[in-house]
C-alpha cells in the first residue's frame, strides 16, 4: 500500500496494491499490523455501510465524546470525501482537506478522531463503507454546517443539483458556535 499524508498531515490517503487479471481483481483493504505501524495504534470496533444517490451530502459529522477515527472507502460509485480538523490545539484547526474516493480508484482515507467528516455523492449512486475506532454514540453526535463560510469547503456540487441534506445536517452548527476538541 502507498500512504500519502494530505494537506492536513494526520489525514492519510491509502492506495492499495491491486492485483488484476481477466477474472477480476484482488486487494487488501485493511491490515492491522501495517495500519498500526504506518498510521495509528488504534483498534476498530464497528463497521458501517451506507448507500446514497447523486447529490446527497452527508456530514459534517463527529462525536464530541467517544470521538471516532474512520477508515473510509467507496465500493460502488464516487464521492468527494472531506475531513475538517476540530482540534483547537492543532495548527490546522478549522481547515479542511478532501479527495475523490471511488470504486474505480479504490482509495481509502483515514480520518482521525477529532475531525468532522462528510461526503458528497458525485455518481448516480454510491456505496460507502467505513471502520470506526469507537461505537456510535447518538447523544454525543454533532454536525457542523456543510457550507460554513469560515471553513469554506470547495464542494464539487453538480451544476443544477442542490445538495440533499438530512434535517440534522441542514441544522448543523457553524464552526464558531460548535463544540470542538481541546
Amino acid at each position: 500500500m502507498i500512504y500519502t499524508q494530505l494537506s492536513i498531515p494526520d489525514v492519510v490517503l491509502i492506495e492499495p496494491k491491486v492485483f488484476g487479471d481477466h477474472r477480476g481483481f484482488f486487494m487488501e483493504t485493511f491490515r492491522d499490523d501495517e495500519f498500526k505501524k504506518r498510521i495509528a495504534p488504534v483498534t476498530f470496533v464497528q463497521d458501517n455501510h451506507s448507500k446514497s444517490s447523486r447529490g446527497i451530502l452527508r456530514g459534517l459529522h463527529y462525536q464530541i465524546k467517544h470521538p471516532q477515527g474512520k477508515l473510509v472507502r467507496v465500493i460502488s460509485g464516487e464521492v468527494f470525501d472531506v475531513a475538517v480538523d476540530l482540534r483547537r490545539s492543532s495548527p490546522f484547526f478549522g481547515q479542511w482537506t478532501g479527495t475523490i474516493l471511488s470504486a474505480e480508484n479504490k482509495r481509502i482515507l483515514w480520518v482521525p478522531p477529532g475531525f468532522a467528516h462528510g461526503f458528497y455523492v458525485l455518481s448516480p449512486e454510491a456505496e460507502f463503507t467505513y471502520k470506526c475506532t469507537d461505537y456510535y454514540a447518538p447523544d454525543h453526535e454533532r454536525s457542523i454546517l456543510w457550507n460554513d463560510p469560515v471553513i469554506s469547503i470547495d464542494w464539487p456540487v453538480i451544476p443544477g443539483i442542490s445538495p440533499v441534506l438530512s434535517q440534522k445536517d441542514s441544522q448543523g452548527m457553524p464552526l464558531a458556535d460548535a463544540e470542538v476538541f481541546a
